[in-house]
């Protein structure tokens, strides 16, 4: 039952943003612009995979945000909210957004990492540990991000709050998941990752739970 409900509710903002195309059309030109001014401030230099990586988790993490932080303020805006407590438990409602919001991000993230290998030259010398710290790396993110999100509709001033709140939350996973991207990037070998690795799973793990656990206080305030 919480499986299908929660997929009925990731259907539903699947379904809503495709005929709408709001956050896809506008995180689309958030990429393109941010890739384009990337590629002009690097110019013809060859920059190092250490700065490059960087940029890459600078266009990653700001492009995922931008659209995560709306997550729930769409349906406070919208008033869909109530129809949302009244047909589904709040479990479902967090696992909806949660696969929701994971579909879009490594949507997203797969095209910006196209166009930077592109654009930038950017070399992975090691793309089974590269992928595997991406992955894990942006679950973390999402995990994170889409909680804030919940609190920060409730809130408001919401434009400014989720800022204030997300970057001391996120900043232990970008600090460990830029570091593991450099090291795979450079041919660091994937055993050797392990620890890095080790981190991203337990912060999503520790993340997720601590979200289902504080999400039904949330959601029925």
């Amino acid at each position: 039952m919480l499986l299908k409900n929660s997929y009925l509710v990731f259907k539903k903002d699947l379904s809503s943003e495709l005929r709408t195309r709001y956050v896809i059309n506008s995180l689309l030109m958030f990429v393109l612009v941010t890739i384009s001014i990337i590629r002009f401030a690097i110019g013809d230099e060859r920059a190092d995979n250490e700065i490059l990586t960087g940029l890459l988790w600078i266009a990653v993490f700001f492009t995922s945000v931008s659209g995560l932080s709306r997550t729930f303020v769409k349906e406070e805006e919208k008033e869909t909210s109530v129809a949302l407590k009244l047909s589904t438990g709040s479990d479902s409602v967090i696992l909806g957004k949660l696969i929701f919001n994971m579909v879009l991000t490594f949507s997203l993230n797969a095209l910006i990492l196209l166009l930077f290998v592109i654009i930038t030259d950017y070399q992975i010398k090691n793309l089974p540990g590269f992928l595997i710290v991406l992955v894990f790396g942006n679950l973390g993110l999402v995990s994170a991000s889409t909680i804030i999100a919940a609190i920060i509709s409730k809130a408001n001033s919401k434009g400014t709050l989720y800022p204030v709140l997300s970057f001391p939350v996120l900043l232990p996973l970008l600090i460990t998941v830029i570091n593991a991207t450099k090291l795979a990037s450079l041919g660091v070998e994937t055993d050797k990752l392990f620890g890095e690795i080790q981190i991203l799973i337990s912060y999503f793990i520790v993340v997720t739970v601590a979200s289902l656990m504080l999400f039904k206080y949330v959601w029925e305030d």
